[in-house]
């Protein structure tokens, strides 16, 4: 016997239940970018490594890309993040674009990290940013499309909480302690990374790096200052903005967040789960005024944020916020009463589909309570069958399996039979102003959203 060949270490196998998961994430993500006026774009999954190596970092670039040559000797790489990616799409018709340009993305990254709770080398990724606007309100209204999704995914200001920061208040701040502004970077790293040392082992790291015992406690005491936003014109307009929008109260300030990476020139933002096991953040994101200006654009304000699907993914499970897992995305079922009636029933069943249903036929003739309880399987909400007695008298058997009450109709009504026993079904009103069953004529044509197949409508 062949041994089993396994999956790449940290990669994810999205059996139905998981894939519906991530669709209903991409629903979300989708409703609440789009309810902002956000675009769908999206950009290549393999990418050359320099496009990376000026900006990204060189722990991302060394360490955690998946890196190789490909067979025409150029050195690329397997996306890991998108901003880059952007830049550089937007600097190539940076003359033809309407600005401000707002544009969103879901879909795969990969990095080479140690795989843990929360974190896998293999991710969906939700981008969303604004280019061609500097101003806090513009920053306000990519704050508000994130608490916009959490609110959405039912994650309410008790359970997730949004920190706001802004690194030129920050800079500001170091300049009052005698740092060097070219230490800024390096000392906003040393921020970003006290949450995750030791208090003694921080205070160590930060005298090792150059800093005085003065300018030690000069920045712990700017680090415990909440109330320094106050400073800051830039904050106190977003925050305005912010309440004026309506999500305030998932918004809070706090002058640790830092964000790490090197593009980061303004405001910056993190969302952790406050209430659950999970300490690590929700989504992140900041203002990122030089990146178009490195990948050979001119000049542009911008501001972005990025969410991973695992951890959210995590989150939502942990505190019973997913709906039920509906195996099937087909609430009607169609059996197969025996091998002369099954072309009839397929004929009903490609009727049911024309008409705008989800419905699953039964493939093969078999005894009626193995196909029904099969359709019990699948949370099928309607089995149709037609028997001898049904299709001499051009009738179907329609029985609704959530209360178990049945009658027998005529084909042509069988449509309205199930709107009867399923009212407030989405699928069934998709299929309103559809085609009307052995009707000729097309009345409505409209678009089914099927992003979220798998899991029932909360």
């Amino acid at each position: 016997m062949a041994s089993k060949i396994q999956s790449v270490k940290g990669t994810r196998e999205f059996y139905p239940e998981q894939m519906a998961l991530r669709n209903f994430i991409y629903k979300k993500v989708r409703a609440a970018s789009r309810s902002f006026g956000y675009q769908e774009w999206d950009a290549p999954f393999i990418e050359p490594i320099d496009l990376y190596a000026a900006k990204s970092g060189e722990e991302l670039v060394k360490k955690q890309s998946f890196t190789f040559t490909d067979r025409g000797g150029d050195f690329v790489t397997l996306r890991p993040e998108l901003t880059p990616s952007l830049a550089r799409m937007i600097a190539a018709k940076q003359g033809e674009l309407t600005f401000p340009v707002r544009w969103w993305s879901f879909g795969p990254f990969w990095r080479y990290e140690q795989p843990q709770k929360g974190r896998s080398r293999e991710f969906f990724q939700w981008n969303l940013d604004m280019l061609g606007v500097d101003s806090p309100e513009a920053d306000a209204e990519l704050i508000a499309v994130a608490a916009t999704f959490l609110r959405s995914v039912g994650l309410n200001p008790q359970q997730v909480t949004i920190y706001v920061n802004n690194r030129r208040l920050m800079n500001s701040e170091f300049e009052t302690l005698g740092i060097p502004k070219e230490k800024n970077l390096e000392v906003s790293n040393m921020v970003d990374r006290r949450t995750k040392m030791e208090s003694a082992k921080w205070d160590a790291y930060v005298l090792e790096s150059g800093l005085s015992q003065t300018q030690l406690d000069g920045l712990k005491s700017i680090l415990g200052n909440f109330d320094l936003w106050k400073k800051s014109d830039e904050l106190v307009r977003t925050f305005a903005a912010l309440e004026a929008l309506g999500v305030k109260e998932y918004i809070k300030f706090d002058p640790n967040i830092m964000r790490g990476l090197l593009y980061y020139t303004g405001t910056v933002f993190e969302a952790f789960d406050t209430s659950g096991s999970l300490r690590r953040a929700i989504l992140g994101g900041g203002r990122y005024d030089n990146l178009l200006e490195d990948v050979g654009g001119q000049p542009l304000s911008a501001i972005g944020f990025a969410m991973g699907d695992v951890v959210i993914g995590i989150i939502l499970q942990e505190k019973g916020l997913l709906p039920e897992f509906i195996p099937s995305p087909a609430p009607v079922f169609v059996t197969v009463f025996d091998k002369s009636l099954l072309q009839e029933s397929f004929f009903l069943s490609a009727e049911l589909r024309r008409a705008g249903l989800n419905v699953i036929c039964y493939p093969e003739p078999a005894k009626l309570q193995k196909q029904f309880k099969f359709a019990d399987k699948m949370k099928a909400r309607i089995v149709l069958t037609v028997g001898p007695d049904e299709a001499a008298n051009g009738q179907v058997a329609v029985k609704n399996l959530i209360n178990g009450e049945q009658v027998t109709v005529k084909r042509e009504a069988v449509r309205d039979a199930i709107r009867i026993f399923l009212p407030n079904d989405t699928s069934i009103e998709a299929a309103k102003g559809q085609v009307a069953i052995n009707s000729e004529q097309v009345t409505v044509e409209r678009e089914v959203d099927s992003s979220s197949e798998g899991w029932e409508t909360p």
